[in-house]
């Protein structure tokens, strides 16, 4: 008998298995598209149309009054800016979409933000303040409605006085 070193038989090689690391993985990128998904729903759909831009002929029908503005905090820690009115369609048409534009303007009445939005309908107020749009519920000639448009964000040059809106587009039936 030998009383030197043992030898320990090699080990033979086990096939890894690579399921529990797809499975991970799958999971990582379907979290990832959900997180872009929800952050680019709550993002209002807004352009950026010239200021020189002609109004819709139909406009002149659809008187803009009543405006309020209004701010809250965000769970991000930003501010959004609430610009709230009345508006009425004295036309004779049924109307199924607004654009407006609304024009901030700093200190020396340059336009220091331009922003281009569907206008959105007060829905309900309580127990909170629902909107929706002009499609689900259009104006026929005679109604009064409420509106809100949301600014997640307001140039820090805006002088506070509140913005012109325009209104650019009008669909009627």
């Amino acid at each position: 008998m030998s009383t030197g070193p043992r030898l320990v038989p090699p080990v033979e090689g086990r096939e890894r298995n690579w399921l529990p690391i797809v499975v991970a993985a799958v999971a990582v990128v379907i979290l990832a598209v959900v997180a872009v998904l929800v952050l680019e729903h709550g993002k209002s759909t807004t352009t950026v149309m010239p200021v020189s831009a002609t109004g819709d002929p139909y406009a002149a029908n659809l008187p803009i009054s009543g405006l309020d503005m209004s701010e809250s905090s965000n769970l991000a820690g930003g501010k959004v800016t609430y610009l709230d009115g009345h508006i009425t369609n004295k036309g004779d048409r049924t109307v199924t979409a607004i654009s407006v534009q609304v024009l901030f303007r700093n200190v020396a009445k340059e336009v220091a933000q331009n922003e281009t939005q569907a206008l959105k309908l007060i829905r309900t107020r309580d127990p909170y303040i629902d909107l929706q749009s002009v499609a689900a519920s259009p104006l026929k000639p005679g109604d009064k409605r409420d509106f809100r448009l949301i600014f997640d964000a307001v140039s820090q040059d805006w002088d506070g006085a509140y913005p012109q809106i325009r209104i650019l587009k009008v669909q009627t039936k």
